[in-house]
């Protein structure tokens, strides 16, 4: 049990009936997750209003309501706040609620539209390699040095968000790196959180479903360096465009990194193979397990985040290079005849980009590249013509698969991935709503030497179809058919 009154310290809040002074036994957003005795916030979103489940969350045991309505009735025992914003009161709850456990460690956040996984996984790994224990919260994974946690989003709620760094606290650790979502930013679900640190890595088309305007995302991302304090650092891609735009508000310390331009932290590719990368990082050639151009950024801004917080940069170099691939990128899938197969995440048109251009550089026309790709359902449909685009240019052949459909019409979001094609690579694109049947018929169709590119689902282990989630893996899948 807690006392109201500490659960809601330093919050802007309105009491408009009842005493702060009760014990609260938990508290939450969700009136299905109400008990006796808990605080419910009455968060207003995008598809339900938290205020229409207020009758419900007090039938259920609650005894304090924060809300963003005056006019709210409610009965005489239950204590009621106003306040303006309610998503931000409630991070800050959550903050105060397990004890404020960002002040107890050194969290730094990961923000950009691609390579935040690949960063803060080899974060975590290098820092716990070097004996300094870290947690991880990713999209593939929660992490608490080696005891690991089902990831739910991005960036958690508020909530799972202060408990998972409370119990890194508990454990001991003195970093967590985690991934910071533009949609996180915006419900302020970071509110709260001390950050000693944040990494932006680049940012180009995605979620404008969500945020409305490119411009709109840029000031979502563009959000986590504004709430930075002077203490801390702010670690920006010197060769994205928008680069400083998003490091121009912040009080914290800047620093670049790059490959093309001048920056703080430099790199340049010497190799760049299919098993990984040759790097000079200022001034130290160093051998990487990862191959591919966004990988060179990735590694660059792990080697500079490390070095700022503290460590030794030969300890850095030489801790990072024994790392591996991260579940879901850029994974080589082992086959019994000369065709490889890679799956990856890639998911959005610069994601696309990126990879394909790195196995075109590996490749160099030895083989041809099959690509079997799709798009999200229920996400920004203005990136699906950019991606069937890309993958149509850089591919041999393109097969226009099903990913996860959700609640659309799997066939229609084929259709508009192959808007997005001319007719001239209309000619290589084959359209298989089933990603089984499309699998197997790339490898079918592979020849000696060809590469084919599984991409839009990496470590997901699901297929979603109208709300359902079937056993589904890229992985299995093209390993099974590689190798039959």
């Amino acid at each position: 049990m807690m006392r109201l009154s500490d659960i809601l310290m330093d919050i802007d809040l309105e009491l408009l009936q009842g005493s702060e002074e009760k014990n609260i036994a938990g508290m939450s957003s969700d009136s299905r997750r109400i008990e006796k005795d808990f605080v419910f916030f009455a968060l207003s979103g995008t598809k339900v209003d938290g205020h229409d489940f207020i009758e419900k969350a007090i039938e259920k045991g609650a005894s304090a309501i924060v809300c963003e309505r005056k006019d709210i009735q409610v009965p005489g025992h239950i204590t009621l706040y106003y306040s303006e914003n309610v998503h931000a009161a409630y991070a800050f709850a959550a903050s105060n609620y397990y004890g404020r456990p960002s002040q107890n460690m050194k969290v730094v956040g990961v923000t950009g539209t691609n390579g935040k996984t690949t960063t803060v996984t080899l974060l975590a790994n290098l820092f716990n390699a070097c004996g300094i224990k870290s947690g991880l919260l990713s999209t593939v994974r929660y992490k608490i040095a080696e005891e690991e946690f089902p990831a739910t989003h991005t960036t958690p709620d508020a909530i799972v968000l202060n408990e998972m760094l409370a119990k890194m606290r508990d454990y001991s650790c003195e970093y967590c790196f985690m991934e910071v979502s533009s949609h996180a930013i915006v419900q302020e679900r970071i509110n709260g959180i001390q950050f000693h640190g944040a990494v932006f890595s680049n940012i180009t088309h995605d979620h404008l479903d969500y945020h409305g305007t490119f411009q709109e995302y840029i000031r979502a991302k563009q959000g986590l360096f504004d709430q930075l304090n002077k203490s801390a650092f702010a670690l920006y891609n010197n060769d994205d465009v928008n680069g400083h735009v998003m490091v121009q508000h912040t009080r914290a310390k800047k620093y670049s990194y790059a490959l093309k331009k001048p920056a703080d932290f430099k790199s340049k590719i010497i190799e760049n193979h299919i098993s990984g990368l040759a790097l000079n990082v200022d001034g130290v050639e160093t051998w990487f397990m990862l191959p591919g151009r966004f990988n060179a950024y990735n590694l660059t801004a792990v080697y500079a985040t490390a070095v700022l917080c503290g460590l030794e940069k030969n300890q850095v170099l030489q801790e990072l290079s024994k790392l591996d691939h991260i579940d879901g990128r850029f994974n080589l899938i082992s086959s019994s005849t000369s065709v490889s197969g890679i799956v990856d995440y890639a998911h959005t048109p610069d994601a696309l980009k990126n990879v394909l251009e790195t196995i075109v550089d590996i490749n160099q026309g030895e083989g041809r590249i099959i690509c079997v790709a799709g798009a999200g359902g229920d996400r920004d449909p203005a990136k699906r013509p950019l991606m069937g685009k890309i993958m149509a240019h850089f591919s041999d052949l393109l097969i226009i698969t099903s990913d996860n459909p959700r609640s659309e019409n799997p066939n229609a979001i084929i259709e508009d991935v192959r808007s997005g094609i001319d007719v001239i690579g209309q000619k290589k694109v084959l359209c298989i709503e089933n990603r089984e049947e499309a699998i197997k018929t790339a490898c079918m169709m592979a020849k000696e030497k060809d590469i084919i590119l599984l991409a839009g689902k990496g470590h997901e282990t699901y297929q979603e179809i109208n709300g359902v989630r079937n056993h589904f893996d890229d992985r299995e899948m093209l390993y099974k058919y590689l190798n039959e």
